[in-house]
């Protein structure tokens, strides 16, 4: 594949950044972030480097779920602003050279949706087959419930008809019926509709419960949805021709093998992008070790995927933390590193915490984990606020932990809203990760911030082609808590290398004997270095240390080496963490 294919394929090479419309920017003081504040801020998301932005449900809706209860699929929630102020944010973000996709939530409506309304009302009716209704009682599904804390089946009682309709989530979210050809039609009028309007795609929620891929097989059985494969490539096909270079990216929390299918196998097809949930855990369960192993061993298993397709690789999203791929025992490493009072875990499977608190503010381990992030193959993904290192508020139900008003300055909510802070949607941070201490403005001025160090990362990863467009390899050496790993494509590779542990390592990389004598550029400001003999490549790495090494052939890839400061010295880290220790106790 060449670069003349990105016009095409750009989000192979994209940096998506997801904003909650309702807790980013307050323009009218009203408590309720809008369209007309994030507009505000695009300028903002530009100077980061964002090329995606990612926008969460800002439908129409009772707001039971976080907006993930729609009544309306063609609306805007009239507390978020109006349709206009939306195509005010779509305009300003096009004209900086950002696409914006939009979260696609079809698997289910709200029950205050018109459609269910009048399905509940009969058994006759003609919005009666848009959900899934069965006339007797169900068995024991407790087993195949999401939210296994707050539901205990996935059929409801309906009084009005005396039947059961199925709701794989909560139950004011019923399931829409994707077995009937007029559902799937209204889908595909929901993304036309989008499309037209100026979205560039989608990202998909809950695939595998949309499409009863790698789910329960008595749900799988019972639903009659006998070509969900099909479906969505009819779906991707009628992008391709409302929208050439629309995307769309799948939420599918399953294992490769499901993921692989859902890409379409061999031939690809389906989702362009997935969301790699796998990597993500292993890198949560590699810090909690200190140990490079389980990131190396997730990688070593990844299958290869069509070049036409990519997995979006993240640290964090907007819902819980999930852990679920891994062991009973893994998770429970994972907890006793991160989050052991019970107070920050979720469903026994996940925790609803922020990075940066995770880690105890610790900036050499924050930054190991975004040069991760930004150096793994794949197409790296923001949630709103990682880029200063926000925090969260554990007295807040499950998810919405995580979804707190963003912190743009230092004042008491943070920038956000002038409104009492008992009146926002959602209480700002307290605390040493609230906006006295974790702030826009104040990163921003900080040339050491975390912010600055990601907007450099970006600015990297945008220049150097191979990291998002080049072939995998993981570099076999024997220290157990470093990955080392090289992105090659059209004669350049980037060589990236990683220390999971407080204590310093040596390696030595065999790059070939073909590269003996070959220099290396340090992508991070750090000086060069020669291969020696043999093509072995001597690097030491601090504490959590890192490097992004750039090998090119003559002629090839040439880029303008960063000069800014991106790493700390030991001395200065140390002044750091024993700032931030100080701040928390304060």
């Amino acid at each position: 594949m060449r670069i003349s294919d990105s016009a095409d394929l750009w989000w192979k090479s994209a940096v998506i950044y997801c904003v909650d419309v309702e807790t980013f920017m307050d323009s009218d003081d009203d408590g309720v972030g809008d369209f007309a504040g994030l507009a505000q801020r695009i300028d903002y998301l530009a100077d980061l480097g964002v090329t995606c932005l990612w926008l969460m449900p800002f439908y129409p809706s009772p707001n039971r779920d976080d907006g993930y209860d729609i009544t309306d699929f063609y609306g805007v929630d009239p507390r978020l602003g109006s349709l206009g102020d939306l195509v005010e944010v779509l305009r300003a973000c096009h004209h900086r050279g950002i696409r914006v996709i939009a979260d696609l939530v079809v698997n289910h409506t709200s029950t205050e949706h018109p459609w269910f309304k009048e399905s509940r009302s009969s058994v006759d009716n003609r919005f009666r087959d848009y959900y899934v209704w069965r006339a007797d009682p169900p068995p024991d599904t407790s087993d195949a419930v999401v939210f296994h804390e707050e539901e205990d089946s996935i059929w409801n009682h309906d009084p009005i008809t005396g039947h059961w309709y199925l709701h794989r989530f909560y139950a004011h979210q019923p399931d829409l019926n994707m077995a009937n050809p007029k559902v799937r039609d209204e889908i595909a009028k929901i993304i036309g509709f989008w499309l037209e309007l100026g979205f560039d795609g989608f990202r998909v929620d809950a695939v595998p419960q949309l499409l009863t891929v790698g789910i329960h097989d008595t749900i799988e059985n019972e639903l009659g949805f006998t070509d969900p494969h099909g479906f969505l490539r009819e779906l991707r096909t009628f992008m391709g021709r409302r929208r050439g270079h629309s995307v769309l990216l799948g939420e599918v929390d399953l294992m490769y093998r499901h993921q692989l299918e859902l890409f379409g196998g061999s031939d690809g097809g389906e989702l362009d992008m997935i969301f790699d949930f796998p990597l993500m855990q292993s890198c949560y369960l590699a810090m909690a070790r200190e140990d490079a192993g389980p990131v190396a061993g997730v990688l070593k298993n990844r299958p290869e995927v069509p070049a036409a397709v990519q997995w979006a690789t993240f640290l964090r999203n907007h819902d819980e933390l999930a852990l679920d791929l891994l062991t009973e025992a893994e998770r429970a490493e994972v907890f006793a590193a991160f989050g052991p009072q019970k107070k920050f875990q979720v469903y026994n499977r996940g925790l609803k915490r922020r990075l940066a608190p995770m880690l105890d503010g610790d900036p050499a381990r924050l930054r190991l984990a975004y040069s991760l992030l930004f150096s793994l193959p794949g197409t790296p993904s923001l949630y709103y606020g990682e880029e200063i290192g926000m925090g969260e508020d554990a007295s807040l139900g499950y998810r919405m932990a995580v979804r707190t008003p963003m912190q743009w300055g230092s004042a008491p909510n943070g920038g956000f809203s002038a409104r009492p802070a008992s009146e926002l949607a959602r209480p700002p941070v307290k605390g040493s990760f609230g906006p006295r201490h974790v702030n826009v403005s104040a990163a921003k001025r900080d040339p050491a911030s975390l912010f600055n160090f990601i907007r450099e990362l970006i600015r990297i990863y945008r220049e150097y082609p191979e990291m998002a467009w080049g072939s995998f390899e993981l570099l076999e050496q024997p220290v157990p808590n470093v990955l080392a790993h090289r992105c090659s494509w059209d004669g350049a590779s980037m060589i990236a290398v990683h220390n999971f542990a407080a204590k310093p390592a040596t390696v030595t990389l065999k790059l070939g004997a073909e590269h003996e004598g070959a220099t290396v550029r340090d992508l991070l400001g750090g000086p060069g270095r020669d291969i020696g003999d043999g093509g072995a490549l001597r690097l030491r790495l601090g504490p959590y240390g890192f490097r992004w090494l750039r090998l090119a052939s003559d002629g090839g890839g040439q880029g303008v080496v960063p000069e800014v400061q991106t790493t700390y010295s030991a001395k200065e880290a140390e002044a750091r963490n024993t700032s931030g220790k100080k701040d928390k106790q304060t």
